[in-house]
C-alpha cells in the first residue's frame, strides 16, 4: 500500500522541465544505468513532453522530494519506439498483429520509483493515475526481461505479452513489449 506521506501530482510540461534532473536521477538509479546517461536522455525526454497526449505524474515524499515519475503520450507512426516495435512484431508475427497493437494506443514511456521507495505501492499508484482518463483504446510499454518488481506490477494489473526478447537498437538487453486494453479495472482491495 502507498505510504500516507506520498503525494501524487500531475505535472505540466513546465513542471516536468523544472524537475527533469530529479526525474532523470530516479530513472538512472532505478534502471541501473551508468552515470552520464541522464545527460544523454534529457533532450529526448524534453521532446517527448511536446507530443500529442503527453501526460506525467510525479510521486513526492513528505519533504517534497521526487521519489517516482511516470509519463507517456499517444503512440504514432514515425516515432522511434513505434517503428522499432512494429518491425519486431511484423518479423516475429505479422502485419495484422502490428496493426492490432499499434493503432490507438498510449505509450507508457517511463515509470520509475526510487529503489529505496519501491515495494509500497507507489509504482501502481503512478501507473493508475497516469492512465486514468487516457482516451486511447490500449496501453503499451517496454520493460527489460527478467524478474523484477515492475514485472509483478504489470502482470498484476493485466498486461499481457505482445513481443518478448526484443532487442532495441542501441541496447544489448532483451526487452518485453507488454500491452493491455484501457481503462484499467479498479485496484483489488486487500483485506
Amino acid at each position: 500500500m502507498t505510504t500516507v506521506s506520498t503525494e501524487f501530482v500531475r505535472l505540466s510540461p513546465d513542471d516536468f522541465r523544472t524537475r527533469l534532473r530529479e526525474a532523470l536521477a530516479i530513472y538512472v538509479e532505478a534502471m541501473r544505468y551508468p552515470p552520464g546517461t541522464s545527460e544523454q536522455r534529457a533532450p529526448m525526454w524534453l521532446t517527448h513532453a511536446l507530443r500529442e497526449g503527453w501526460r506525467c505524474v510525479g510521486a513526492f515524499d513528505a519533504e517534497g522530494t521526487m521519489i517516482g515519475i511516470a509519463y507517456g503520450y499517444k503512440g504514432s507512426p514515425g516515432q522511434w519506439w513505434h517503428e522499432q516495435v512494429r518491425r519486431g512484431l511484423v518479423k516475429s508475427q505479422d502485419e495484422a498483429s502490428a496493426d492490432r497493437w499499434l493503432t490507438d494506443y498510449f505509450e507508457l514511456t517511463e515509470i520509475h520509483v526510487k529503489p529505496t521507495s519501491q515495494g509500497g505501492g507507489i509504482g501502481e499508484t503512478l501507473l493508475r493515475r497516469l492512465l486514468d482518463g487516457v482516451p486511447d483504446r490500449q496501453v503499451l510499454l517496454s520493460t527489460p526481461e527478467g524478474p523484477s518488481r515492475a514485472w509483478k506490477l504489470y502482470r498484476r494489473v493485466g498486461f499481457e505479452d505482445v513481443l518478448r526478447n526484443y532487442h532495441f537498437a542501441g541496447d544489448p538487453r532483451p526487452f518485453a513489449i507488454l500491452g493491455r486494453g484501457l481503462p484499467l479495472e479498479p485496484p483489488v482491495q486487500r483485506v
